[in-house]
């Protein structure tokens, strides 16, 4: 039986905020289907920010942190938080001086501030990196004063220092789970605020067990804090060479980068592109 394969994007199958594998990954993958491996894009970005990607024929997808999970034409899972939790969580950070960034299914909307913000941090991790691509390029983010009600998946943060987050941790963490990247030594802090009813890891449980397939046969590939749940799920993880050192930790494999053929060498090494 074939292996279920679970690829993050940004950092791992795409340079961040990037939206064309290198060729040498998108060859992989086809070899890997072509032996019988499912393999499926497993990514905080939401439908619409990844649906550029499906063009390569992935088998499904899990989105939005695993707030919104498909397999194949079939929606397994859909589940937005309610607009008075929305509510709430905004007040909250506003008033502590986060800048939030909410994701729809298909449109995500940012405070005003967010751009100079992020302009302050010249680096960071894959996540932010694609977030400042998307606001510096208006890749389909829009001002938070268009928001159109539409149901909303998480909360995307940033902030000057770390304690500004975690002033916000009490009332919320009873629904929501923080994901916040490694703390850079300069610029901004990046994370997510996810409820505690998906991620991915439970994405990638919903997705095997519609398919009848065992945890031990899937494999989990990442390179950031919000990957580390699909590696505590997936029978075998890998994290790419460029991702989060806290990450690596929790890998049973790191592979090279994505910038120097790294998907597909990890391919090659654990038996999925040759018979």
């Amino acid at each position: 039986m074939g292996k279920l394969i679970f690829l993050d994007i940004d950092g791992t199958l795409v340079p961040a905020g990037t939206n064309a594998p290198p060729k040498s990954a998108e060859r992989a993958i086809r070899l890997a289907q072509e032996r019988g491996h499912r393999v499926f894009l497993c990514s905080g970005r939401n439908l619409g920010m990844l649906r550029p990607l499906l063009r390569y024929r992935f088998d499904g997808y899990v989105a939005s942190s695993g707030g919104y999970v498909v397999l194949g034409e079939e929606l397994l899972y859909d589940h937005p938080m309610s607009e008075e939790q929305l509510q709430t969580a905004l007040d909250i950070f506003h008033k502590n001086g986060v800048v939030c960034t909410i994701e729809g299914r298909d449109g995500s909307f940012c405070d005003s501030d967010l751009k100079s913000l992020l302009s302050e941090s010249e680096e960071g991790n894959s996540e932010l990196l694609r977030w400042k691509k998307a606001v510096s390029e208006n890749l389909g983010i829009r001002p938070m004063e268009e928001y159109d009600g539409q149901p909303i998946y998480k909360i995307v943060l940033a902030a000057r220092g770390v304690g500004q987050i975690e002033a916000c941790r009490p009332p919320l963490e009873r629904d929501f789970n923080f994901m916040i990247q490694d703390i850079p030594e300069y610029g901004c802090v990046n994370g997510e605020m996810v409820d505690r009813a998906f991620d991915k890891g439970k994405g990638i449980i919903r997705i095997a067990e519609r398919l009848g397939s065992a945890l031990s046969d899937t494999i989990g590939f990442g390179d950031s804090r919000n990957d580390l749940e699909m590696m505590e799920v997936c029978g075998f993880s890998v994290c790419m060479g460029n991702g989060s050192e806290q990450l690596k930790k929790f890998a049973d494999y790191v592979c090279p980068p994505v910038t120097e053929d790294g998907l597909a060498e990890a391919f090659r090494r654990l038996g999925l592109t040759e018979s």
